[in-house]
């Protein structure tokens, strides 16, 4: 009986109705849309990197190595030694083990020295393996493997030739124009800094700051020119036993023949996360402010209404509709508005980032999840109701001291 009452009182103020719905619409979506993106940001963030046990690089902090051996941010500090990796590789508790050279690029896009246990071992998402779009591992001296950004941004297809310039910025003045490397593989979309990258082998960026006449004698002759590497920026390692992470961490931190630290990436991330606390409770105070100012909307249309709704009012009081019932009518109306607009919210949301999902995830690394029903929605969608009801609390007491005013002057 309420709820066709209350119906039937909005439809009837259709305008004023139309306009707070939009504006409870908007502001509903917009923390919905934080809440959400926050919790899914936050596991996305934890995706770039999976199944990865351990990062070993030289003492700089470890955020700092986080930074530049997964996210391809900063530099490092100082290298490590080639022969630290190959102990670590033959280390009884380690599985396998990913060595990564950075520092030179190519156009703004990371070059990464690496070898094949790379697109072996390497995992990122809920343990997802990369997989190649195009091509394949590179095999020789001079091939390279490009992620899809690389690809995309920069037009290149397989068989294209890159020079590699020394460094990392924008613009350089040092391009190895004399080892020209050919795309042997195109990765598949990842959403992480994968797709960013340009890989190459370990003894290709050794072999391109070689001296023009080693470079020369190389290019003759592959097996003349010795291109171990001596260094390198850091070693990615996935352990036989999870219970042999803190030994050996403990063991790689206190090794005596190389500067070495051992993070792991969970931790490291956690605290990384942390950090952004500051933004992520920015967002949310700003959704929740858009969210006060449309339910005050929503309390101040109720509350201009009422000077038109006296009649309305006297005609339910005739029909024996007491004071609480008025004021509980109010309620409805408010409550109906906001179920409304939270449904409508809900729905939107997940229709665009079901509509956007792949975008997102390739552009930004945001795998977000289009399903909008769950805990954390029904939590704020919670919150908003009580909120609502709370604010429209004035305009229904203010219907419910006019029902009592009417009701005592019939009664005189």
């Amino acid at each position: 009986m309420l709820v066709s009452l209350a119906w039937s009182s909005l439809a009837s103020r259709r305008k004023s109705v139309i306009l707070t719905f939009l504006s409870l619409l908007i502001s509903i979506s917009v923390l919905l849309s934080v809440e959400h993106i926050r919790q899914q940001a936050k596991e996305s963030f934890n995706r770039t990197i999976s199944d990865v046990d351990m990062i070993v690089g030289a003492p700089s902090g470890q955020l700092n190595l986080l930074l530049y051996s997964v996210f391809r941010m900063g530099s490092p500090t100082s290298n490590i030694n080639y022969k630290s990796y190959e102990t670590l590789k033959s280390s009884s508790l380690v599985k396998w083990a990913i060595p990564i050279s950075l520092g030179d690029s190519h156009r703004s896009f990371r070059v990464m020295g690496t070898n094949n246990s790379y697109f072996e071992h390497f995992k990122y998402g809920t343990k997802q393996p990369l997989t190649f779009n195009s091509g394949q591992p590179f095999n020789t001296l001079f091939e390279a493997v490009i992620g899809a950004d690389v690809a995309k941004k920069l037009s290149y297809k397989i068989g294209d030739s890159v020079v590699i310039a020394h460094g990392i910025g924008n613009t350089s003045f040092t391009h190895h124009e004399n080892t020209p490397f050919i795309i042997k593989g195109i990765l598949s979309p990842t959403g992480t800094p994968v797709d960013k990258t340009i890989h190459v082998s370990l003894n290709a960026i050794e072999a391109i700051h070689l001296s023009p006449a080693k470079q020369a004698e190389l290019l003759n002759n592959v097996d003349s020119v010795n291109t171990t590497p001596e260094s390198i920026t850091a070693v990615m390692l996935g352990l036989k036993s999870k219970f042999s992470t803190f030994k050996l961490q403990r063991d790689i931190n206190n090794y005596k023949a190389d500067r070495l630290m051992a993070v792991l990436p969970g931790v490291a991330m956690t605290e990384l996360w942390q950090m952004m606390a500051t933004v992520e409770n920015l967002l949310r105070v700003i959704g929740i402010l858009v969210l006060v100012s449309s339910l005050f909307g929503l309390s101040t249309m109720l509350l201009a209404s009422m000077a038109q709704r006296k009649n309305e009012i006297a005609v339910l009081r005739v029909l024996g509709a007491g004071p609480s019932a008025i004021f509980s009518l109010v309620l409805v109306e408010a409550l109906i508005l906001v179920i409304l607009a939270s449904a409508a919210a809900t729905t939107l949301l997940s229709l665009t980032i079901w509509l956007l999902g792949d975008w997102l995830g390739a552009t930004y690394g945001l795998f977000l999840n289009a399903n909008m029903l769950n805990v954390e929605t029904l939590k704020v969608i919670t919150v908003i109701t009580v909120a609502a009801i709370i604010t429209s609390a004035i305009p229904a007491y203010e219907a419910y001291k006019n029902a009592l005013h009417s009701s005592l002057g019939a009664k005189s």
